[in-house]
């Protein structure tokens, strides 16, 4: 079995490669499904209910979030309603939407997905430690195939994760930074790990912002809007094989596929 996570979904024109490539790297790799971290796919920041379904209807199984995820306050019933999309777990218990979601895959085996906040240069949040602990505990016995999803700055916290829940998930993927790592991996005891998989949107960018707003903000000190570039737009993830009947990862490797990939793609594969 195959899963892509795909890396921080920017705006519109992250958007436009998800549309256009989704359903034909399913049928390229033969991905049993597909996630994506979306808190940036509105306009840069958060996630409304239209986008959601623009997703989803492109062909993402499951959505993550991060700590923009309520910058859209009409993301909320789509979090407290829906099955395919998760929230930070380690925030508080009170939080609208839940910390992990369940997918039924192939041969019918059910997969975990869950979502976690890094601590270190991040806003205050509750112990990701913790918080993945109490899931695990409660998780039915017959789920083997467990990705997380790590919405962290620092690598440092990432790697610790990852080191922390070798052996006990399928995947540990970072996201967040926006740019992709090389140290994608699989640890002793079958986890499958990279520190962050990237950005998906506009690589003629600072982190998939304009390049001339940022600067003038950060050679001057006045404030301007980060709006979202719009040239050079890649999609970027991490595929992860896993054997279904133990969760164990097999296999890693980064994906990384331009609008010009991605049409010649869609063209070659049967709708």
């Amino acid at each position: 079995m195959r899963l892509l996570h795909i890396g921080d979904v920017v705006g519109t024109p992250g958007r436009k490669i998800i549309v256009k490539a989704v359903k034909a790297l399913k049928a390229h790799y033969g991905l049993t499904a597909v996630c994506a971290n979306a808190e940036n796919a509105a306009a840069g920041s958060g996630l409304t209910p239209k986008i959601y379904e623009e997703l989803i209807s492109a062909g993402v199984d499951c959505i993550t979030m991060g700590d923009h995820v309520f910058r859209r306050k009409e993301i909320i019933p789509v979090l407290e309603r829906e099955s395919r999309i998760v929230r930070p777990a380690n925030y508080p218990p009170e939080s609208p939407g839940r910390g992990h979601v369940l997918l039924t895959l192939t041969h019918g085996a059910r997969c975990a997905i869950i979502n976690l906040l890094g601590r270190v240069f991040m806003q205050p949040v509750d112990c990701p430690f913790h918080a993945v602990d109490k899931i695990l505990r409660t998780l039915p016995a017959d789920i083997k195939i467990i990705f997380v999803d790590f919405h962290a700055e620092a690598t440092s916290d990432m790697q610790a994760m990852g080191r922390y829940l070798d052996g006990r998930v399928t995947a540990v993927l970072g996201t967040h930074t926006h740019v992709a790592t090389a140290d994608e991996q699989i640890f002793p005891g079958g986890t499958a790990f990279q520190c962050d998989v990237g950005m998906t949107g506009p690589m003629d960018s600072i982190i998939g912002r304009k390049i001339d707003r940022v600067l003038e903000t950060m050679t001057t000190a006045r404030p301007t809007i980060y709006d979202v570039a719009e040239n050079d737009i890649r999609l970027h993830g991490t595929i992860v094989d896993f054997e279904y009947t133990t969760g164990k990862a097999t296999a890693i490797q980064r994906l990384t596929l331009n609008m010009e990939e991605a049409e010649k793609l869609a063209a070659s594969v049967p709708s």
